[in-house]
């Protein structure tokens, strides 16, 4: 099958789980042309798997200290350009449009009338499951930004919806004998200031601190270990660490649950989805939110112990398998066999106990 595939890619959520999905697509013999958008390309890391790819400009949320910056978002809209590149793309012999929550493929597939698939976090909310309170403006984006007329969504948990697991990358899925260390601490808050971050987590040096985002040179500081992005240094410091502070996306939060980490978010001021991302890590049982850098949630949170690991099934199998049947109406049978198998395999990665930690300072 010939297969258009947007990505999202102003977040490393989407790319990464759109990675998993191309690659499952690709083994299966389908013919995948994949469009990036909301970020120059310059930007983007690890991406081969997507070749050949193209970089549209598409649109890109604006963020300043963890609030959701509307007027600038407006004003690096280019809405001349978008509607250029949804009128010249080519898409000749293109059987299905697969939408990772990118505007322009989701356009073009409604204009021309071919069949599309939603593939990503955002088209669970089409669903019954847990969602903050916001206002029109924001439920009619988080709804209708990239719609398509199939849905696979995602969320951690079914909510006894005909939604998929989260996409968890296949190295997470190897026995992995490497030691937790129960003082290791894993943050990636790209939507905060790095200082505001030094300022949260300065007086807890009984703890290592490994700190992912706005960074721009690594470095050791005593306990607070700043490290700029790498795929393969992330996910490193994700196995072994015991618990994860992280702004309220999708796809870390599944990754942490997927390997029993015990989970902190701070959501994103202004952004519904990552608000309901809270509401339902917290609803679940989960993790803990707080919706600013408060060190004495913080030092709360230290003191819980590690979760058991959840093992999500390899959902990119099912989602895959969905996509050639091409009986795209029949979504409940692949999700449930996808939750049939979640939960349900042995996991022996991690022989740990974390119910010992560090004394904490005084605050």
């Amino acid at each position: 099958m010939k297969i258009l595939f947007g990505v999202q890619g102003t977040g490393n959520g989407h790319i990464s789980r759109s990675r998993e999905l191309v690659r499952k697509l690709k083994e299966d013999g389908h013919d995948v042309d994949v469009i990036i958008s909301g970020r120059k390309e310059e930007e983007l890391k690890e991406i081969e798997i997507f070749a050949p790819y193209r970089v549209m400009k598409g649109m890109t949320l604006v963020t300043y200290k963890g609030k959701l910056n509307y007027i600038d978002t407006m004003f690096q809209l280019d809405p001349l350009r978008l509607m250029s590149d949804i009128v010249m793309l080519d898409t000749a012999g293109t059987e299905l449009i697969i939408t990772d929550f990118d505007p322009i493929t989701s356009t073009v597939a409604k204009i021309r009338n071919i069949p599309s698939m939603g593939f990503g976090h955002q088209y669970a909310f089409r669903y019954d499951v847990p969602l903050a309170r916001g206002n029109i403006f924001e439920k009619y984006t988080l709804l209708n930004f990239a719609s398509a007329r199939y849905n696979a969504g995602l969320h951690w948990s079914h909510f006894n919806q005909p939604v998929f697991p989260p996409v968890i990358p296949s190295s997470l899925y190897a026995e992995n004998h490497k030691a937790l260390v129960k003082e290791k601490i894993l943050v990636y808050l790209p939507f905060e200031e790095v200082d505001d971050i030094t300022r949260f987590l300065t007086s807890f040096d009984g703890y290592n601190f490994f700190i992912y985002g706005k960074v721009t040179n690594s470095r050791d500081e005593g306990h607070l270990h700043f490290r700029c992005y790498s795929r393969e240094g992330f996910l490193n410091d994700l196995l072994d660490c015991s618990g994860v502070v992280c702004n309220a996306g999708f796809e870390l939060p599944g990754e942490a649950l997927h390997l029993g980490k015990k989970l902190l978010l701070r959501p994103l001021d202004g952004q519904i989805e990552q608000e309901s991302n809270a509401l339902a890590m917290e609803e679940l049982g989960y993790g803990m939110a707080t919706h600013t850098l408060d060190v004495t949630v913080l030092a709360d949170w230290l003191q819980k112990p590690c979760r058991e690991p959840l093992r999500y099934a390899k959902t990119v199998d099912y989602i895959a398998e969905w996509i050639g049947s091409g009986r795209w109406d029949d979504l409940r049978k692949y999700t449930e066999a996808a939750w049939g198998e979640s939960f349900n395999t042995k996991y022996h990665a991690f022989q740990r106990s974390c119910n010992e930690v560090p004394e904490l300072p005084e605050i």
